[in-house]
């Protein structure tokens, strides 16, 4: 297993900041008597098949279905959850064996062994979505069982992540007999094997969880019911807060919205904010197939003109922190390469840049980002950006955007010539800020092959356990990334959490994706 003793800066390091004289943060639990605990959040499911999400999905798939390992309260590390214990059989890192726990069945009482395990990883391979996970997979060579309750992994190569990657909601466990094994499912059912099981679900307005009687895992379920509601708008968010129409949110919260709840002002009586470490970020990426993103001049001269600094303070009020790597600050093998590359940013080093590729008149772009997933400030984001490059005069820019479900197959088919995303960690490494995005199939759809990042380094970091003695092998990686300039960071947030004060566990609730395992949200008794 992983050496995380300087890997991470905790997620669970949270600062509690109470908007309510003489109360506590933490309380007593309490009972249901009040309803179901109800969550806010931009962030809406693009699906309900684990075989064809590799995005926020993952969020509400955390509570529905199970996964071989995952991460108590509190872990940086996986620990086994439908899993009674996972290892390495060998020294080489090339075989993984799971031990099922006995007895464990679906929602729906179907029994789950070691054949639904092997179907559960098989068809996200053979299926093989444009937006599914099997990207994650690209080290695993075969899935194999023992008996009921054994499944060995035989990889192709050495992967020290693998556990992680075991760990991620896209490998979540399925029925077999609802979750055909070379199509996706059909409809908005879910047969899961997690902590909740789906009583209803309206796509984009809300997903209503029920206590899972079948359930065998670790998770200690503070409450029988939580519904999820989801919102287009962080002012709608808060206002049904403010309303009590919602207990508590988790994504999206514009910078305003924070600003304004932090500043303990009129409307906030009885509410609580949580602030913790984020590792999330935000960054462009160029199609190098388009006309003008696909010449390098062109995409590093952007990365001169940019002024992260100012999107963090004028758009997101200080709340994000500018990002001059793609991996976040407080992972192991974090660097600011962009800024040692660039240093602040300059429109005559960006019109030389422009000049030395033998472009001299203005370059017109258009840029594309989503107008629902990240919440209401990316609108402002990407004025803040069209604003900063056509001030260069270097730049003609056009901004287009369009909802989330249709907004991932635009860039799943190389439509957009640069377009914004935004990134959680699969799981807390350097490796998953790199992997991801390079590659021939990659999860933005744009082939990235960077042969020295994918042949040589992340295999020679995958083979060593200790992630303290990889750091040498990212700061190449992301100096290639510099060079190549086809994805360009700008910030890594924060994470903020606002709820009613009679709501508990809100600093207990992230994983260390920053996915909310709502299991941890509870009521107080009393304070």
């Amino acid at each position: 297993m992983f050496n995380r003793n300087r890997s991470l800066q905790q997620v669970a390091a949270i600062v509690s900041i109470s908007l309510v004289a003489g109360c506590s943060l933490l309380g007593e639990e309490g009972s249901d008597d009040a309803g179901p605990i109800v969550v806010g959040t931009t962030s809406a499911p693009s699906t309900l098949d684990p075989a064809a999400a590799w995005d926020g999905s993952w969020e509400l798939f955390r509570n529905i279905y199970q996964t071989l390992l995952s991460y108590p309260t509190g872990a940086t590390e996986p620990q086994p959850d439908a899993a009674k214990s996972c290892a390495f059989t060998d020294t080489t890192n090339r075989t993984y064996k799971c031990e099922l726990r006995d007895g464990l069945k679906f929602s729906n009482g179907d029994k789950i062994d070691a054949k639904a395990v092997k179907h559960s990883i098989d068809r996200i391979r053979a299926i093989n979505a444009p937006t599914g996970p099997n990207g994650l997979l690209g080290s695993l060579d075969s899935v194999e069982t023992k008996g009921d309750n054994e499944v060995l992994f035989r990889l192709n190569k050495a992967d020290a992540t693998f556990p992680f990657v075991l760990a991620t909601p896209g490998m979540s466990l399925v029925d077999p007999d609802d979750y055909p094994a070379n199509s996706l499912r059909k409809d908005d059912g879910i047969v899961g094997s997690g902590p909740y099981r789906l009583q209803s679900y309206e796509a984009g307005k809300q997903a209503v969880l029920v206590r899972n009687d079948n359930y065998e895992g670790f998770a200690d379920r503070k409450n029988d019911a939580v519904t999820i509601r989801y919102f287009q708008d962080s002012g709608d968010m808060v206002k049904a807060l403010r309303a009590k129409d919602i207990d508590i949110t988790y994504q999206g919260l514009a910078a305003d919205d924070i600003v304004d709840l932090e500043s303990k002002g009129a409307g906030n009586e009885g509410l609580q904010l949580v602030e913790a470490a984020g590792s999330n970020i935000n960054y462009l990426v160029f199609n190098p197939k388009a006309e003008w993103s696909n010449k390098i001049a062109v995409r590093r001269a952007i990365a001169q003109v940019i002024d992260r600094k100012a999107i963090a303070h004028k758009v997101y009020k200080d709340t994000v922190d500018p990002l001059y790597s793609m991996v976040p600050s407080g992972l192991t093998g974090h660097t600011s390469a962009f800024f040692d590359s660039f240093g602040d940013p300059s429109t005559a080093k960006a019109r030389s840049i422009l000049t030395e590729g033998g472009i001299t008149e203005t370059v017109p772009l258009t840029l594309w980002y989503t107008s629902d997933r990240y919440g209401s400030d990316t609108a402002l984001e990407f004025k803040e950006i069209k604003s900063q490059l056509e001030a260069s005069g270097l730049f003609s820019v056009t901004l287009k955007n369009r909802p989330w479900n249709t907004y991932v197959l635009g860039y799943q088919n190389g439509e957009y010539p640069v377009f914004g995303r935004g990134w959680a960690p699969d799981f807390p490494d350097a490796d998953n800020f790199i992997a991801p995005f390079v590659g021939d199939q990659n999860a933005l759809g744009t082939p990235y092959p960077a042969k020295e990042i994918t042949q040589v380094l992340l295999p020679r970091s995958r083979e060593e356990s200790d992630r303290a003695n990889v750091v040498k092998d990212f700061e190449e990686a992301q100096q290639i990334l510099v060079e190549d300039a086809r994805l360009l960071p700008l910030w890594q947030g924060k994470q903020y959490i606002a709820s009613s004060e009679d709501v508990s566990g809100g600093e207990r609730a992230l994983d260390p994706s920053t996915i909310m395992m709502v299991w941890e949200l509870s009521r107080k008794t009393s304070w």
